[in-house]
Formats: structure tokens, C-alpha cells, sequence
């Protein structure tokens, strides 16, 4: 069953891959904005709804949540969607954006899909069975902080939860540092061994950022906790997140509780 539920999200991943590039390939792109102030386009909702239709069709006892539309509220098992990940990248025709998707049963991910359109990548996993690029097997890098090459992404956005600014005078000195727009890409750079952390204040829909890159890092050796360092389920919105390689996970959580 579990590779029928893969198979399903990728092919999800796959329609979302042929929206986005349609219309990132058009001159402009409609824009709305969320009370937030984040950016809104009818790609994310489009996927969004595609997701709900085909879920109704095969899964009909199952939930979705995503960023833009939900569908009942009731099941165990919870399709959590992030239609497009990396919409401020999007909307400027800057290639750095992926389709981000879950299955989770209980709170916990058991399936976790991240598609990259601009290369073809599609990143997956099932829990307990290691974490894959093109179905090649991936892994997260042994660096330590202070390491030479150890890359930090931080997504900085409007909340109230952490003083980024201050963290980033004292991660600097320790780790090269980005903010490429996207958390699930810089998770995929970690489940990969090219970053080995990022920090993310997300909570309200922060599960639809990051509920398929905690599986897909895992399953590559790496950590995700959330900004205390507690485990967290991802069948709600959540209290940030740390995804990390792992070996100085511990050391950033205590840098970073300087500054929450």
C-alpha cells in the first residue's frame, strides 16, 4: 500500500511540474497576497484543487490540507500540500520553487514527495526506507558547524517568534549563510549533503513547508525538530522548524534559544 501512495504523489508532483512551468514560462503571472502579506498565484491554487479532486477519487476517506483549500477534517491519513513552494521566487521568473507533498497518518509522515520542475528532480521517501532522488539514494553530509562548507539557509520573513537578525550576526561567524527562497529546496540541498541546515519561523500552514522535506531528511540520516527542539507532529501548524544534517543540531537549537 505504502507504494501506491507514492506512486500517487508523484504522479500529483508530475501534474504540478507541467502547471508550474506552463505558466512560469508566460510573460506575467496573476498575484494575490494572503492576509500575511506572502504571495498567492491560480498555480497554487489550481494544484492545490487537484489534489482535493483526485484525493476525493481515490482516497475518498482520507484528508488533504494545504496551504490554499482544505478537504475533511475527520481521517487518520492527511495529505499535507505545499502547491508551490518558493512562490516569491516564482513570481519573479527566478528558477528556485518545487511542489512539496506528505502523507501523513496520525501526525506522522509516512510518505513525503518534493518535486523540482526546473531540473526534473523528484525527491521521495517512505518511512523506513530511505530517502531518494530520481530514485537514486540520498544523504545528508557529516559536516560540523564551523566546518568548511557548511551552509545555513535561513527563510526570513515577517514573525514573532524569532529575532533572525541577531541569530544571523552569531551564525555567521560559523556557517556560510542563504536565503534562497524556499525552504523545501534548502531542505532538499540538505537531504542531499550540499546545505547542512536550515532554520525556518514558520508556523501557521508551516506543516505544508515542511511535512514531506521532515520525512525525506530523515529517511537521509539528517534531524528535524521543531524551534525548541521538541518533535512535532505535522498534521497541524507548527512552531518552526530545524532541519539539520544532524551533527550539530543540538548546538544550533542552544544558539538559536538565545534569540526565540
Amino acid at each position: 500500500m505504502e507504494e501506491d501512495y507514492l506512486q500517487f504523489a508523484k504522479e500529483i508532483a508530475l501534474y504540478a511540474g507541467k502547471v508550474m512551468m506552463e505558466y512560469y514560462n508566460k510573460d506575467s503571472i496573476n498575484l494575490n497576497f494572503k492576509e500575511d502579506k506572502t504571495a498567492v498565484t491560480i498555480v497554487d491554487k489550481k494544484i492545490n484543487s487537484y489534489l482535493i479532486e483526485k484525493v476525493k477519487r481515490k482516497y475518498e476517506n482520507h484528508s488533504v490540507r494545504g496551504e490554499e483549500e482544505n478537504y475533511n477534517s475527520d481521517s487518520d491519513y492527511i495529505w499535507v500540500c505545499d502547491p508551490l513552494d518558493g512562490t516569491g521566487m516564482y513570481v519573479t521568473h527566478i528558477p528556485v520553487f518545487v511542489f512539496s507533498l506528505a502523507l501523513v497518518y496520525r501526525g506522522e509522515p509516512i510518505i513525503g514527495v518534493v518535486y523540482n520542475p526546473n531540473e526534473d528532480k523528484m525527491y521521495s521517501a517512505i518511512k523506513g526506507k530511505g530517502a531518494y532522488c530520481n530514485d537514486k539514494k540520498i544523504s545528508v553530509n557529516s559536516k560540523h558547524l564551523a566546518d568548511l562548507g557548511y551552509k545555513t539557509n535561513i527563510e526570513i520573513f515577517k514573525n514573532n517568534i524569532i529575532d533572525e537578525i541577531s541569530l544571523l550576526r552569531e551564525l555567521k561567524e560559523t556557517s556560510k549563510i542563504s536565503s534562497i527562497g524556499s525552504v523545501a529546496r534548502s531542505c532538499m540541498a540538505i537531504a542531499t549533503g550540499d546545505f547542512s541546515c536550515d532554520i525556518f519561523p514558520g508556523t501557521t500552514h508551516g506543516n505544508c513547508d515542511i511535512a514531506a522535506s521532515y520525512l525525506i531528511v530523515t529517511e537521509a540520516g539528517g534531524k528535524v525538530t521543531d524551534l525548541y527542539g521538541n518533535y512535532q507532529k505535522y498534521d497541524k501548524d507548527i512552531k518552526g522548524a530545524i532541519i539539520s544534517n544532524g551533527v550539530s543540531h543540538d548546538e544550533i537549537l542552544e544558539m538559536i534559544k538565545k534569540y526565540v
